[in-house]
């Protein structure tokens, strides 16, 4: 039985998880964290999380449950994050974060931590998305120079980070593949910018409305022909299925930070 703690359990992801967890038939929910001061603090986490009560009670002590865990899923707040991340580190458990709008300090730190212990980290755990992530390597691969690229993504009017983990990360791959740095051929919106587009440019443009849970495309346009490649994330569920996957895959992984697509793709390697 794979032992889990949820961080965030009171959000949205969070409450998700926990009704995804309670329905593997080879995991168990030991720990449910808040950040301190939350008014759920000591409240059952599925009443929160809508299913009834299920005799776990949300606190705001992660060192208390660690001990009886065997993985933490991370879905906070950044600093949060890497105040939880310390602390699996110090316990030697395993982590998976799906936690966005690190900056680059913070996400320095976060390798650096995560290298130590078993750890997926990933911008989104819907396992649809990294797989749209591997075949646009091949389609930029395929299509080189020649077509124009823009990445769009759209999230609810609550998605604090902007543009989104994924969008940035759908961008890395194509820049990766094509040898182009994103610092300078990235472009986010274009007011104010007059005259013709610049061939390698990459145009990342976010928009915010609604309960939409996530849609990302990525254009290549070319004279006379465009090709799309579409992601939509229809409800939360997609993210929490996949995090509840690489939760089943880390605990068996060699130390280090792993991503979904060694889940998806590549042969589990145990330490």
């Amino acid at each position: 039985m794979i032992r889990i703690v949820i961080t965030g359990v009171c959000g949205r992801m969070g409450r998700c998880l926990t009704r995804g967890i309670i329905q593997q038939t080879d995991m168990k929910l030991v720990g449910a964290i808040q950040y301190p001061s939350h008014p759920q603090i000591g409240s059952d986490a599925g009443i929160v999380a809508g299913i009834g009560e299920i005799g776990v009670p949300i606190t705001d002590k992660l060192d208390d449950v660690l001990q009886n865990a065997d993985v933490v899923i991370e879905f906070s707040k950044p600093k949060a994050a890497l105040g939880y991340l310390q602390q699996v580190v110090n316990t030697d458990k395993a982590i998976v974060i799906g936690t966005t709008g690190f900056d680059s300090d913070e996400l320095a730190t976060v390798k650096e931590l995560a290298s130590r212990i078993r750890c997926v980290m990933a911008p989104n755990m819907s396992l649809g998305v990294n797989v749209m992530i591997q075949a646009l390597g091949l389609i930029a691969r395929a299509l080189g120079d020649d077509y124009n690229i823009e990445v769009i993504e759209t999230h609810h009017s609550h998605k604090a980070d902007s543009p989104s983990g994924t969008a940035l990360r759908l961008a890395e791959t194509v820049t990766e593949t094509l040898g182009r740095d994103l610092g300078e051929v990235g472009i986010y919106g274009r007011r104010g910018i007059i005259g013709v587009r610049p061939k390698k440019q990459i145009g990342i443009h976010a928009v915010r409305g609604g309960d939409i849970a996530g849609d990302h495309t990525v254009l290549f346009t070319t004279e006379g022909e465009q090709l799309s490649v579409v992601h939509r994330s229809h409800s939360r569920e997609a993210f929490a299925r996949g995090a509840i996957r690489a939760a089943r895959w880390v605990v068996n992984a060699s130390k280090g930070l792993h991503d979904v697509s060694e889940i998806l793709f590549h042969s589990q390697k145990s330490d």
